[in-house]
């Protein structure tokens, strides 16, 4: 009887040496992605290095504090030469213009409240880029990303960061089941960002301090009205403040200085009551307010769903699930109700406040950390 020569999986998931597995690190310049390049590195691994130039490189140079700015090509660069491995920086300029930019500054226009890191992930890193990695014959590619890549009997399964407060499940909902197939998170069971920080010291990186990324990569210190007045210029029209019978209580400098769910710097006095952005219609330039009671959403309309349940999203009338609406907000009970393969209706046991188009609806399993996948809010 012949015995069984097939060598153990290594760390990656694969039948084979370390030095004979090939993964390409998306690299950003931050500690994250560093540490999972230079981890892999010292395990052995054929480790290839990749960053993308997103946006004008020069304007980038005089900005810190977003993932991708050229001090964070340099920090990149740095960290492979530090660990020896080949380091590439391509340039997606024109794919993320078209794929992220122009869409964000759109939305904004429509009166929606776009996540552009969502449709970067989406749209870029996990599909082109993804291409790259396997055009350059690697068996994988792993980022620094804290989410968790688990194997289940029906295949990878996607599940949250072991440390809450580092989760980045909501951005990367997304995510097919053929990219999880291709894709390794090395950082999602780590219980926190200190023990990051912790290896980076270890292996000696330059990066080893340096701080976290706060900002939206083209989006200097945080200011959108900015960014998207530069793009649609349009978008910066005064109109009117309107409540909800259209009655003009004022007068605004552009929708994109609004967001729904906002009440501070409206310039309405004199109300007994506070009002809040309850809706912004771009098409007749006014920014709708309201009293708070209004917020409150208990049904979303959501499309373009990525499902990663087991069975099929239509399978079943309702699915009893927790979604998240907001990054920052925990998941709350719901009910979802698939109308078709990519579109459905999330009922939420508890009204939530603040539910805008243009935002997420990420779906979990109650009862793990398994994410279940999400989609997009609209108008129903």
């Amino acid at each position: 009887m012949a015995l069984d020569q097939t060598p153990p999986l290594n760390s990656l998931g694969f039948a084979k040496a370390p030095a004979d597995t090939r993964v390409v690190v998306a690299m950003s310049g931050g500690v994250d992605s560093s540490v999972v390049a230079a981890m892999l590195a010292e395990e052995g691994y054929d480790v290839v290095g990749v960053t993308l130039q997103l946006y004008d490189h020069g304007a980038a140079l005089a900005k810190k504090g977003a993932c991708c700015a050229g001090i964070d090509i340099h920090d990149a660069r740095r960290v492979a030469e530090e660990m020896g491995f080949p380091h590439y920086v391509l340039d997606y300029e024109n794919i993320f213009q078209d794929a992220v930019i122009d869409e964000f500054a759109d939305s904004y226009l429509g009166g929606a409240t776009p996540v552009p890191c969502i449709r970067c992930n989406e749209r870029v890193k996990f599909k082109d880029l993804l291409e790259t990695a396997k055009d350059l014959e690697a068996d994988c590619m792993a980022t620094g990303h804290y989410i968790q890549r688990k194997m289940g009997p029906d295949g990878p399964e996607l599940h949250c960061a072991a440390d809450a407060s580092r989760d980045q499940s909501y951005f990367l909902f997304s995510t097919t089941p053929e990219q999880l197939d291709y894709l390794r998170f090395p950082l999602g069971h780590l219980p926190s960002k200190d023990d990051t920080r912790a290896l980076a010291a270890k292996y000696g990186l330059s990066v080893a301090m340096k701080p976290d990324s706060q900002d939206i990569c083209f989006v200097p210190n945080g200011d959108y009205a900015a960014v998207i007045r530069k793009l649609r210029p349009e978008a910066a029209d005064p109109g009117n403040i309107v409540d909800t019978d259209g009655n003009v209580l004022g007068q605004h400098d552009g929708i994109i200085h609004y967001t729904i769910g906002q009440r501070r710097r409206l310039g309405i006095g004199g109300l007994a009551d506070p009002l809040y952005v309850v809706k912004l219609d771009a098409d007749r330039k006014e920014v709708v307010v309201g009293p708070k009671t209004m917020l409150a959403t208990r049904t979303i309309p959501v499309k373009e769903i990525n499902w990663l349940g087991d069975a099929p999203l239509t399978s079943r009338a309702e699915w009893p699930i927790a979604v998240k609406v907001r990054s920052t907000r925990p998941p709350r009970d719901a009910i979802l109700r698939p109308l078709s393969d990519t579109t459905a209706e999330v009922e939420l046991l508890t009204p939530e406040e603040g539910v805008s188009p243009g935002q997420a609806c990420v779906f979990y399993d109650p009862e793990s950390s398994r994410i279940f996948g999400g989609g997009w809010i609209h108008r129903g």
